[in-house]
């Protein structure tokens, strides 16, 4: 049987009291039979703000952990602090961080292909029309101008009409011509000038039929020199009609004598001028063996050639140059290389009115 005092010690103690919440800073009293029992704190207020804590000089020692409520924690390990950024230099490019993407420049987009097109073709409109305005604007500058220089210069083609009175004539006719590769074979050929006739008109000194044909054009002059070979083998009359017609109409004529042939009929020969004496002396109708007929269009010419023997034979049946310089070709006049001796005179005449006509196109008035 227990006592009163064991019966005591053995009773459980009475359960706390739940705390109640302060309604003012200070606390209230614990009930009565509470015991050892510790109230409950209310929580603490938050500590103040520390400063920001120096950087650690290089090398010296980690910083002392803040004291506080959690100075029982464990410390952490030990890392290098991050040294702080220097500050810009005055003047130094800002950092793409601090840029707005507003303020970078971005590239003009390329305009598309039909927009470039359409501006293509606009500046060369107007580089055009500029241009047209220009050479306009000279041209009637130069009509309304004063003065000797104000007419324009003419053409070669009307600068060669006037060659037949104009030029001289050893020009035209040159008193000595080569033919380098020339002859039968590619023989070299030479040709010096024995004969020169005086100006004269068609129908003295051309056929009947050619000169019909040549009304056509207007026969204004005729000029005439006869060449013979440097072997005295052959004699060659070479001709220039001058035309009163113009650069269409004289193409117009030469298509005409193409397509006709009129330049290979032998009733077209032209006449020979023979002299009394000399290597042509006895060159007539008689001794034409060979001819060639051209109708220029780059001048109101129709120059011509016909080639006989040097020795005065006569020739019963022509042939045209054409045909006589044909590798084939057996007739006397072919063997000979007269027909060679008449296309490459013409040839040179040509090119020595050309030259002619040219230089007096150049020359000032």
């Amino acid at each position: 049987m227990s006592t009163d005092a064991e019966q005591t010690r053995a009773a459980p103690p009475p359960p706390a009291a739940p705390p109640e919440r302060a309604e003012s800073a200070g606390t209230s009293a614990p009930p009565p039979g509470a015991g050892s029992v510790r109230p409950p704190r209310s929580a603490p207020p938050p500590p103040p703000a520390a400063p920001p804590a120096a950087a650690p000089a290089p090398g010296g020692p980690p910083p002392a952990a803040p004291a506080g409520p959690d100075a029982s924690a464990p410390p952490r390990p030990y890392a290098p602090p991050v040294p702080a950024a220097p500050p810009d230099p005055v003047g130094a490019p800002l950092h793409m961080a601090s840029v707005l993407p507003s303020d970078i420049p971005r590239a003009e987009p390329e305009p598309p292909a039909e927009r470039r097109g359409v501006a293509r073709t606009v500046a060369a409109a107007v580089a055009l029309v500029t241009g047209i305005g220009l050479v306009a604007g000279a041209a009637t500058g130069s009509v309304l101008s004063d003065g000797p220089r104000a007419q324009a210069q003419p053409g070669a083609y009307e600068v060669a009409r006037g060659l037949w009175h104009a030029a001289e004539v050893d020009t035209l006719f040159p008193r000595r011509l080569e033919g380098e590769g020339a002859g039968p074979g590619g023989a070299d050929r030479v040709w010096v000038r024995v004969a020169v006739a005086p100006p004269t008109g068609c129908q003295k000194g051309l056929d009947p039929a050619l000169a019909r044909e040549l009304r056509r054009v207007g026969c204004e002059k005729l000029l005439r020199a006869t060449y013979a070979d440097e072997t005295r083998s052959s004699v060659t009359t070479v001709g220039m009609v001058f035309t009163a017609a113009g650069a269409a109409k004289m193409g117009r004529f030469e298509e005409r004598f193409e397509d006709e042939e009129l330049g290979a009929r032998e009733d077209m020969l032209p006449r020979a001028y023979g002299t009394e004496t000399g290597p042509a002396a006895g060159f007539g109708d008689e001794q034409r063996a060979t001819w060639t007929v051209r109708v220029l269009t780059d001048a109101p010419v129709v120059l011509y050639a016909v080639t006989g023997f040097a020795d005065g034979r006569a020739v019963t049946a022509p042939q045209p140059a054409g045909d006589a310089v044909h590798p084939t070709a057996t007739t006397a006049p072919a063997q000979a290389g007269l027909g060679h001796d008449a296309e490459a005179l013409a040839d040179r005449v040509e090119r020595s009115l050309r030259r002619t006509s040219a230089k007096a196109t150049e020359s000032p008035r």
